[in-house]
């Protein structure tokens, strides 16, 4: 892309809220439109986004990928985050991770000159991107792949209905009613629901190559890109 210098995948550390260090790969582009922050599903780790955040660099985003606490090792990479938690006897569930998504955001935001940056989240990470950003003034966007209701105690999509930035929501066919429940509180004129013919696949892997139809996928979420640059 004109303009847009790419650089090596960096893997670098910083700081959870509650002191526990967080271990991130930061995909970096000089001149950059926009940063995302990339969050994984459950059971998996920073390397899901591997094959997708050079994807993004390429459409000229900056993206740094993390290790949430809740993960594990998978995809021949370690959970870094995870294994730290679990010495310090930390909580790993879902809802434990929140704090590492939050600083996510904040350290991703003064990367991005103290403007406001995309949060992408992937199955319980996408649940919990969504709650983030009714919660924040520091993101601009939010990119969701099969949220649902799974943080225990919490009713999302009675938490979420304040949010008034453009949400990208999409998942495999079979959960496209899971996510409209989730979402069904929130202003329509922020939402782009892209309900997919093909099966697709649970979480932000239905972007992965390897996935049937991945590129309707693709295809859905750069045009929401282009339209809120």
């Amino acid at each position: 892309m004109r303009g847009i210098a790419f650089c090596e995948m960096e893997k670098i550390t910083f700081k959870s809220n509650d002191g526990l260090k967080i271990t991130a790969d930061y995909y970096r582009v000089e001149n950059h439109n926009n940063f995302i922050v990339l969050c994984h599903r459950s059971h998996c780790n920073r390397a899901e986004y591997r094959e997708t955040a050079p994807k993004f660099n390429k459409l000229g985003y900056s993206c740094l990928a993390i290790d949430q606490r809740s993960g594990m090792k998978i995809f021949a990479e370690t959970n870094e985050t995870k294994n730290r938690a679990k010495e310090k006897g930390l909580p790993t569930g879902y809802l434990d991770a929140k704090p590492d998504i939050e600083s996510a955001v904040n350290y991703a935001y003064k990367l991005n000159g103290n403007k406001p940056i995309y949060l992408l989240g992937s199955s319980y990470s996408a649940s919990l991107a969504l709650l983030t950003s009714s919660q924040t003034d520091k993101i601009k966007a939010t990119i969701v792949f099969s949220p649902g209701e799974y943080l225990k105690g919490i009713n999302l999509a009675e938490q979420i209905k304040t949010i008034n930035i453009p949400i990208f929501a999409t998942s495999a066919k079979k959960e496209i009613e899971q996510v409209s429940e989730v979402l069904k509180f929130v202003d329509k004129k922020y939402i782009t629901h892209f309900k997919p013919r093909v099966e697709g696949f649970h979480g932000s892997k239905t972007l992965w190559e390897t996935v049937k139809g991945y590129e309707t996928y693709w295809k859905a979420l750069e045009q929401f890109l282009k339209n809120i640059n």
